[in-house]
């Protein structure tokens, strides 16, 4: 249970004095990615069910209801790793601030634009390591649903692995800042692989839960570094200075 507190803790951290200026663009974004997600495949499906003969316009309300089922799956296991490539250096600088508030610091909201250009291209280079992390894994799975039999095991892997992927994706801002490597994230997640799946699943869930969704993102950030904030003293890095974690 307590890899969900850290998401419940999140939400109350989410408009805190001093933090929640660095939450309304992670919001806006989410929120653009999944308008123009919905809005273009309402509007396809609209266009398609013309082409129904009059008894079978009914199909039209069914055909919504599944596209909004199927959309959901795909924010969550491959929409939301797309959308942090944009978001990544917003979410890179709402991580450090959560950590200065926890520590008992005051965020400081100085050169907050010279710090984001600063931080760009290397939030961007990191989020493209995950996704080359995620990609081949992925495809392995999708082939394995086309195996009549495993399709059924693969539809729990795939499951399990999106939740793992979420615990990857925002376990990985709070130590991407302290420097710490892609390596290291996996490892820090692997020694504590059950809580990570346990977190990963609650982001999961929340962002497929309608309106909430918007905000899944930025409450994703702030729970995965108080996950590592609270893990960090007790893993031992892989490689490279301890200090750095």
């Amino acid at each position: 249970m307590k890899a969900f507190i850290y998401i419940l803790k999140a939400f109350r951290l989410l408009f805190a004095p001093g933090i929640k200026r660095f939450v309304i663009i992670p919001i806006l974004i989410n929120a653009l990615f999944f308008s123009l997600w919905m809005v273009t495949g309402f509007y396809f499906i609209g266009h398609f069910a013309a082409w129904f003969p009059s008894w079978l316009r009914w199909l039209r309300w069914l055909l919504y209801v599944l596209f909004f089922l199927t959309s959901s799956l795909v924010i969550v296991y491959t929409f939301t790793i797309f959308a942090n490539l944009i978001a990544a250096p917003f979410n890179s600088l709402l991580s450090e601030k959560v950590e200065a508030l926890i520590k008992g610091k005051k965020p400081d909201s100085t050169n907050n634009l010279k710090e984001l250009l600063r931080e760009m291209k290397r939030s961007f280079l990191r989020e493209w390591e995950k996704i080359k992390y995620y990609v081949p894994r992925a495809v392995l799975l999708l082939i394995l649903f086309l195996i009549p039999g495993v399709n059924i095991v693969a539809s729990i892997l795939w499951f399990i692995f999106a939740c793992w992927m979420m615990a990857v994706e925002y376990t990985d801002f709070p130590m991407d800042n302290h420097k710490s490597s892609f390596k290291d994230v996996h490892a820090f997640l692997r020694n504590r692989c059950l809580t990570s799946i346990h977190f990963g699943f609650g982001i999961a869930i929340l962002s497929m839960i309608p309106i909430l969704n918007f905000v899944a993102m930025p409450v994703g950030v702030i729970a995965g570094t108080l996950f590592w904030l609270d893990h960090k003293n007790r893993h031992f890095r892989v490689g490279g200075n301890p200090e750095n974690i």
